[in-house]
């Protein structure tokens, strides 16, 4: 990974974004969908350019034709996509559910997922049912190619500005992903997957009729929406394959604990929850884990001991090669 090839995306791309918005009203984020989709087709729509000064559009095309992402490597284009983005989370005040998942969550996913995988696959199908920005599957996919993994990828989004950001970028970093726009608990048009990850939403479901299908909703009022995801990815994945979802810490310690392991159990087994360094997070109420799970199938088994504890500080080198050998060990002894 070069910082160098990084940089050299992410300044025209932001040099691009504050061109558009000089003279358009666009937030910083529907700029940068906007010039990150001109940059993949190497021209810009002509209802944008009738809004443009004709200098502006020599401006834009000229940064355009200069980018070859086609000669950058995936992982860096999406390090730049995502420097691209946080600064647009802030300039814009996104809400906290509309925020990027962090790269040290997400190395944590691959790490557990290169634990957890069906090594003998060749190809693997992905299914993230809260994809917001893409930038979790998308961190995912790229490890999973690195590994030489053929991956193809669905996304499912309710949010118009986060499924255009995420096309974007899957786009620009030449993955193999469909990308849906709906509620991801409608039924969906989805074939079983070998993998789903997702950092899933927190809050309450509006929708009290649809939620009602859930083993996991609640008895009364609004049902949490991200127990009814767990439940719904759940139906989604093959026998024996896993799922890994960013919960709250305190998942379990709810009045509807109950319910969503009713659901679990369901359709498959708690094999782990693993809670994430409380130094990701501004306090403790946002803090969060890493909750697998294994759906049931003829070689999926309880584990005898839930892999259960504390991910230590990223930075602390010791104390991560021994809680690395303590899930090695998990592994051998569980599955």
């Amino acid at each position: 990974m070069s910082q160098k090839d990084i940089e050299a995306l992410f300044n025209p791309l932001d040099n691009t974004v504050q061109l558009l918005r000089n003279e358009i009203d666009f937030s910083y984020l529907e700029a940068l969908t906007e010039t990150g989709s001109n940059l993949i087709e190497k021209s810009i729509p002509d209802e944008l350019k009738n809004s443009l000064d004709p200098a502006t559009t020599d401006q834009l095309m000229k940064t355009y034709q200069s980018i070859d992402t086609a000669a950058m490597e995936p992982e860096d284009i999406r390090k730049a996509l995502q420097l691209s983005i946080l600064k647009g989370l802030k300039e814009d005040k996104v809400q906290p559910n509309h925020q990027m998942t962090p790269d040290a969550i997400g190395f944590m996913f691959v790490y557990f997922i290169e634990k957890l995988r069906d090594s003998s696959l060749a190809n693997m199908r992905i299914l993230d049912p809260a994809v917001g920005t893409g930038n979790l599957l998308s961190t995912v996919y790229n490890a999973l190619t690195t590994a030489k993994v053929e991956v193809e990828a669905e996304g499912i989004e309710n949010d118009d500005l986060l499924i255009d950001l995420a096309a974007m970028t899957t786009r620009l970093q030449r993955q193999n992903v469909k990308l849906t726009y709906q509620d991801a608990l409608q039924d969906l048009l989805v074939d079983p997957v070998d993998l789903v990850v997702s950092d899933l939403p927190i809050g309450y479901y509006p929708v009290d009729e649809r939620a009602k299908v859930y083993t996991s909703a609640a008895k009364e009022g609004h049902s949490y929406a991200h127990h009814l995801l767990i439940e719904q990815s759940l139906k989604y994945l093959k026998p024996n394959a896993f799922g890994l979802f960013l919960v709250p810490k305190l998942l379990f310690e709810t009045s509807e604990a109950a319910s969503l392991m009713k659901a679990i159990q369901e359709y498959g087994f708690l094999q782990g929850m693993l809670h994430l360094p409380k130094e990701l997070f501004a306090n403790e109420p946002s803090q969060k884990s890493i909750l697998i799970l294994q759906k049931k199938g003829d070689k999926a088994t309880q584990a005898k001991q839930v892999l259960l504890g504390n991910i230590p500080d990223l930075k602390n080198h010791q104390s991560m090669l021994k809680f690395m050998e303590e899930v090695d060990t998990w592994k051998k002894e569980n599955l």
